[in-house]
């Protein structure tokens, strides 16, 4: 019995395939190599053609076919993870109307402001946890205000693991989890809210069918599974945002636990089995993979939209020469602190931790006689350590102090001077597994399949490799004031 994980993230498609009986990974890949663009037509907006995401994933699924180290037809399950809080609008023959609108665009800040104000009277937030925001049901007015021609043709309306499972298997369907992203469930009454639909004057039917999570979202087509070379019987059994399915992927289900990403963007999200929000939705709350009426678990996620792309931008300007191996060792031989280098991560979008403010990146105290390249790696990194520290403040004054923080061993996590400083600066051990999106997906897909017994049996694969435990505390807090410093001198000048 083998299981196939899909993880669309924002600058690839990764897939992996795993033995349900040894939960070993047979093999992972993705595809592309280099990441994928986002287009940006203005300032603020982010997109992707979603029938792109359909092609990458089918690449790599044969890239992994191609390894032949298992048969294809031996799939039974798949599972799906994906970029969180985006929009895909189709048509009534099931094709794209337009390019998805993803999470880290920032149109749709002023419509979901304007029905904040006007919902607040109703207890909206006592009730969904969250203001409405830039997220996928707000983005869906924007289109609806902007774009009319387009509205008027829309059958459904997708979250992005949505669309993908679609295209495997025809059918259109959605979660309770996935839902919530959209800020559309009432977690007072328990159900699809039409609050917002209202108020947007959306109508309820283009909302898709919902299913529990872990559930049967349909068959593969057969030209779907001939093409890509796998059982017609296979079944989508799993999905989920990709910060919840982190959480999953690393066995983080319970109250108390907490769990942390750190690739395209950076996220903190901790599980609570209180009806928790934030006043100013700094954080998010919404319904965790094993959310039920009668056990309530819930993920309250902080997210700062610019970590691994911010990463990536210093090297792409500085570092094109090396690789990210060579940029981490150069830049641990710099001394905590970059020789007063600071860097604002901020230039991906509006930042919910900030308010939704669009503040943009900063590169501050430049030297030109004592600063190299390092440095700027160095800063980078610490600058965006700093900025988890800044939204787990947050999430502390909100009542959610975790005692350790569990993350795979990946994207950011790889780089040691990351791992030391977001460890000094939160001063909350690190806990590192062998683990990413797609293995997550690919055992949530065991999980919804009924593959497996229970979860201590999906998860009894799982590899701690090491623990950051927090050293330089002082220091690193020394620090933070000053970058916490520069960042409230910035946030004064945006409106």
């Amino acid at each position: 019995m083998l299981l196939l994980g899909i993880d669309l993230g924002t600058s690839s498609i990764k897939v992996s395939i795993i033995d349900a009986q040894t939960n070993q990974r047979i093999v992972s890949t993705q595809y592309p190599e280099n990441e994928a663009d986002i287009l940006s037509e203005k300032a603020g907006w982010a997109e992707q053609d979603p029938q792109t995401w359909w092609a990458y994933t089918k690449l790599a699924i044969k890239k992994a076919n191609d390894s032949r180290l298992y048969d294809p037809k031996d799939v039974q399950a798949i599972g799906i993870a994906y970029q969180m809080h985006g929009l895909v609008i189709v048509d009534a023959a099931h094709r794209p109307l337009r390019n998805a609108i993803i999470w880290c665009d920032s149109r749709a800040v002023t419509i979901g402001d304007q029905a904040m104000q006007a919902l607040e009277g109703q207890r909206f937030l006592d009730a969904h946890l969250n203001s409405p925001g830039n997220f996928t049901a707000s983005k869906l007015a924007w289109v609806k205000e902007n774009e009319p021609e387009v509205y008027e043709k829309i059958y459904k309306f997708m979250l992005p693991g949505d669309y993908l499972s679609m295209c495997l298997t025809g059918e259109i369907n959605s979660n309770i989890s996935s839902i919530s992203e959209g800020v559309l469930w009432n977690f007072k009454s328990n159900e699809l809210s039409t609050t917002l639909l209202d108020h947007y004057g959306i109508d309820r039917s283009l909302v898709p069918d919902l299913r529990p999570v872990f559930s049967n979202y349909g068959r593969l087509r057969a030209d779907v599974a001939d093409e890509l070379g796998l059982a017609r019987d296979a079944q989508v059994s799993f999905k989920a945002g990709d910060q919840p399915n982190n959480a999953l992927s690393l066995n983080v289900f319970e109250p108390g636990e907490v769990a942390a990403t750190a690739g395209t963007s950076g996220v903190i999200y901790a599980v609570t089995d209180k009806l928790l929000y934030d006043k100013e939705s700094r954080v998010n709350t919404f319904a965790h993979v094993n959310h039920s009426t009668e056990s309530p678990n819930l993920g309250v996620l902080l997210c700062i939209n610019g970590t691994g792309i911010q990463n990536s931008w210093i090297k792409k300007m500085t570092g094109a020469a090396y690789d990210y191996n060579k940029i981490n060792q150069l830049a641990a031989d710099i001394p905590i602190g970059s020789a007063g280098l600071q860097i604002l991560p901020f230039g991906n979008g509006a930042e919910r931790m900030l308010k939704n403010k669009i503040l943009q990146a900063h590169i501050e105290n430049i030297d030109f006689v004592r600063h190299e390249a390092p440095h700027l790696w160095r800063a980078a990194q610490e600058g965006i350590a700093f900025a988890f520290r800044y939204g787990l403040d947050i999430l502390r004054e909100n009542g959610l102090t975790p005692q350790v923080i569990k993350a795979g061993h990946t994207n950011l996590f790889l780089s040691p001077v990351f791992q030391q400083s977001f460890a000094g600066v939160t001063n909350v051990p690190v806990e590192l597994y062998d683990n990413d999106g797609s293995v997550g997906a690919a055992l949530g897909a065991g999980l919804g399949a009924r593959l497996y017994a229970n979860r201590e049996e999906a998860f009894s694969g799982l590899q701690k490799l090491s623990a950051v435990d927090p050293q330089h505390v002082g220091h690193y807090e020394e620090l933070y004031q000053q970058w916490k410093e520069l960042l409230e001198r910035k946030l004064l000048n945006v409106l």
